[in-house]
Parts: structure tokens; C-alpha cells; sequence
């Protein structure tokens, strides 16, 4: 049997979503910029993914940019907007458990000049509100605060934060990194206070290298890639029509039936933490419980053991799951979210993450929930560390 838990790294792609992308890529494969019919056809996919997109959300198509993926929206969005409002103020406002797509673009700006404020959060992984109303300044241009922490799964209070930083400085930019959240939470930006969103493509079942940047109509922004124009000059480059095709229809499929699909992951997501603290001991679950944390990540620590002893048992046995986050898994820098959260420092190294999806099954589960616990004290009298 196999068991991907992993679907925080990547999930597989929908059947209908990898069906319409080489439909796309074999049958409808002009360029979208391209004045004859085959052109034609592909700038109406273009036309009819936006639209798709932007009704997910409740916002105008216009205001959706194809990009690769997460990495890309997050650069485009921290770079462009603080190149086009550099001339108001060089500070801007982050967190201490960013994603590195957040993180190393804001280190970079920082070597160019601006100013970084990085805010703290507490042992749940959450940001303190007033905290960030009182780093809010004159000169403040931008803040960027993830949705969903992509390791232990805390949902940011994002709307009230938006009502600070909007209360604060109405000219202040709201930018979040919604990878983890979009497709598991309903995102409404005009009425959370987001100007700019980011969204990765091949998180919710869509194709990889494809992604969107929300980008709320009257934002300064100036574009960070140069060329043919396309996009109205935000991000040239001709459109990745098979990838944004199946990005639209992957968002679609996510939020159909999203009650329904949220409600069972979480149902999951409590018997997986159940069944582990029922069979395992010394193990601890990180960030918060409840509805507070989203429904498709857990975050866990073993005492005793290393996370690679533990990766590389299940893998033999395939299971697949990671240390912290996948993108940066065979980095042997120590996860700055565990060490922000005050994780003990034995725990630090000893720590995993499951993550499910609406194509995790029950039976999934309880294949690895037995496997662990079955292989765990061995583990620890072998390979404790």
C-alpha cells in the first residue's frame, strides 16, 4: 500500500485537470497573442480562467495575474509594489514565520535599502494584532503576512489585521501569501482588507509552474519582468495556456461542494491526532486546535527521534510525509517557524508534517498511523537521539 501525506509539497492533479491540460496542449495550443483562430481560442481560455478564478474570490477578472506559481506572485508582489512606492516610504512590515518566497525577497530589499519589521508571534504560531498596529508608520508601505503557515497549519487572523493596517495607514498595502490557505478557506479580499494574494497552482490539484497574483484595482504596482508586454505589460511572456486552463478548473473543482470537502478534512484531521496520541507516547501536535489551524496540515513531534530516522522508515514503506516544509527539506537549516513558536530545543529536529487533501482516504490514515506506532519504540532504542 502507499500513503502521500505530503499534499502541503504538491498534490497530484485532478483527472479532469490533467485531461483538459493536454487537451489544451495538443488541440488548442496557438499563442493567445496570435490574431488568427487558433490565437482566438486560446485568448478565450485565457479569458474564461480569469473569470473563473475571480468568482472563487469575488473579485473583478482585471484583477487576476498569471505568474508561475506562489514564488513568483510573492516577488512580484513584495518588489513591485515597493519599487512603485519607494518614493512614499522604505518600510515594510513581515513576519518571523514567513514562507522564504516572503522571507528572502524582503532580506533582498532590505540589502537595497528598506527597512524590515518582523513580527513575532506566540507558541500557536499567531501574530499579535497589536503588535502590528503599533509597527504601523507614516512611511509604512507594505505588509505581508502569510495566510496559512505552511508547517504547522495556524490560519492568521487576516481580516482583523487587515482592518488595522487600513485604520492605521489607508495607504498602506496588504499583501498575503494565501499558498496554503486558497482552496481551504473562503478568501474574500475586498472585505478582509488584501490588495495583493498569492496562490500556487499545483497546491490545490492544479498543474505545477502555474499560479495567480490578486492584485486590487487601483494598486501601485510596477511590473518585475520585462518584455512582449502580455498582461498588460505586468508579466510579459507568452501565457501558459495549458497550465492556466487547469489552474481555473482546478480552483473551480476546490470550491465546489467546499463545505462539504473542508468539513471532512478536518474530520480527518481529528482522528489522525486521536488515533497517534491513543498509540504513541511522548508525542506532541504543534499550533493550535480547533478551527484555528487549517484542516489539512498536522504538525508533529516525536521526542526521542530525528525526523530523518523517522522520514526515512516511513518512505521504505511508502509513506511519504515531510520535516517542516518540503521546499526547503534538504536544507539543513533548522525550521525558523519551530524555533519561533519556542519549540524545545530537543523537539526541534524531531519534528514532522503530515498533509492531506480531499483525496486522502481513511484507509491512507490508518496505514500510516499503525505503521508509526508499530515502528516507533525500535526506532528509539536503535536510533534515538
Amino acid at each position: 500500500m502507499e500513503a502521500y501525506l505530503d499534499n502541503s509539497a504538491t498534490t497530484r492533479a485532478f483527472d479532469e485537470v490533467a485531461a483538459l491540460v493536454a487537451k489544451v496542449m495538443t488541440e488548442e495550443y496557438g499563442n493567445p497573442s496570435s490574431v488568427h483562430h487558433m490565437g482566438t481560442i486560446s485568448g478565450d481560455r485565457l479569458s474564461k480562467a480569469r473569470e473563473e478564478i475571480a468568482a472563487t474570490l469575488k473579485a473583478d477578472p482585471n484583477e487576476i495575474l498569471f505568474t508561475s506559481g506562489g514564488t513568483e506572485s510573492d516577488n512580484t508582489a513584495i518588489i513591485g509594489v515597493a519599487r512603485a512606492n519607494a518614493w512614499r516610504g522604505k518600510h515594510i512590515i513581515t513576519t518571523s514565520i514567513e514562507h522564504p518566497a516572503v522571507f528572502e525577497t524582503c532580506y533582498y530589499l532590505e540589502k537595497e535599502g528598506f527597512e524590515i519589521t518582523r513580527l513575532k508571534v506566540d507558541s500557536q504560531g499567531k501574530i499579535d494584532l497589536e503588535e502590528l498596529k503599533n509597527a504601523i508608520r507614516k512611511d509604512t508601505i507594505l505588509v505581508s503576512i502569510m495566510m496559512v503557515n505552511n508547517e504547522i497549519g495556524t490560519i492568521e487572523p487576516i481580516k482583523e489585521a487587515g482592518e488595522i493596517i487600513k485604520a492605521a495607514n489607508p495607504d498602506t498595502y496588504f499583501h498575503v501569501d494565501a499558498v496554503q490557505g486558497y482552496g481551504k478557506i473562503l478568501i474574500r479580499p475586498k472585505t478582509m482588507g488584501i490588495d495583493l494574494m498569492s496562490v500556487s497552482g499545483h497546491k490545490i490539484h492544479g498543474p505545477k509552474g502555474i499560479g495567480f497574483l490578486y492584485i486590487r484595482k487601483g494598486t501601485k504596482i510596477v511590473p518585475i519582468c520585462y518584455g512582449g508586454g502580455q498582461q498588460k505589460g505586468m508579466r510579459s511572456g507568452t501565457e501558459n495556456v495549458p497550465g492556466i486552463a487547469g489552474l481555473a478548473l482546478a480552483a473551480k473543482m476546490c470550491y465546489t461542494d467546499f463545505d462539504k470537502h473542508i468539513e471532512d478534512l478536518y474530520e480527518k484531521r481529528e482522528y489522525l491526532i486521536s488515533k497517534l496520541s491513543e498509540k504513541i507516547s511522548d508525542i506532541s501536535f504543534n499550533g493550535p486546535a480547533g478551527r484555528e489551524v487549517a484542516p489539512h496540515i498536522v504538525s508533529l513531534s516525536i521526542r526521542g527521534l530525528a525526523a530523518e530516522t523517522v522520514l526515512n522508515m516511513l518512505s521504505s514503506k511508502n509513506i511519504y510525509v515531510s520535516a517542516g516544509s518540503a521546499c526547503a527539506s534538504n536544507n539543513p537549516h533548522v525550521s525558523d517557524t519551530l524555533q519561533s513558536i519556542g519549540l524545545e530545543r530537543d523537539l526541534l529536529e524531531s519534528t514532522i508534517r503530515i498533509s492531506m487533501s480531499v483525496m486522502t482516504t481513511r484507509e491512507e490514515l490508518d496505514y500510516f498511523i499503525d505503521t508509526l506506532s508499530s515502528q516507533v519504540e525500535t526506532m528509539r532504542k536503535f536510533y534515538r537521539h
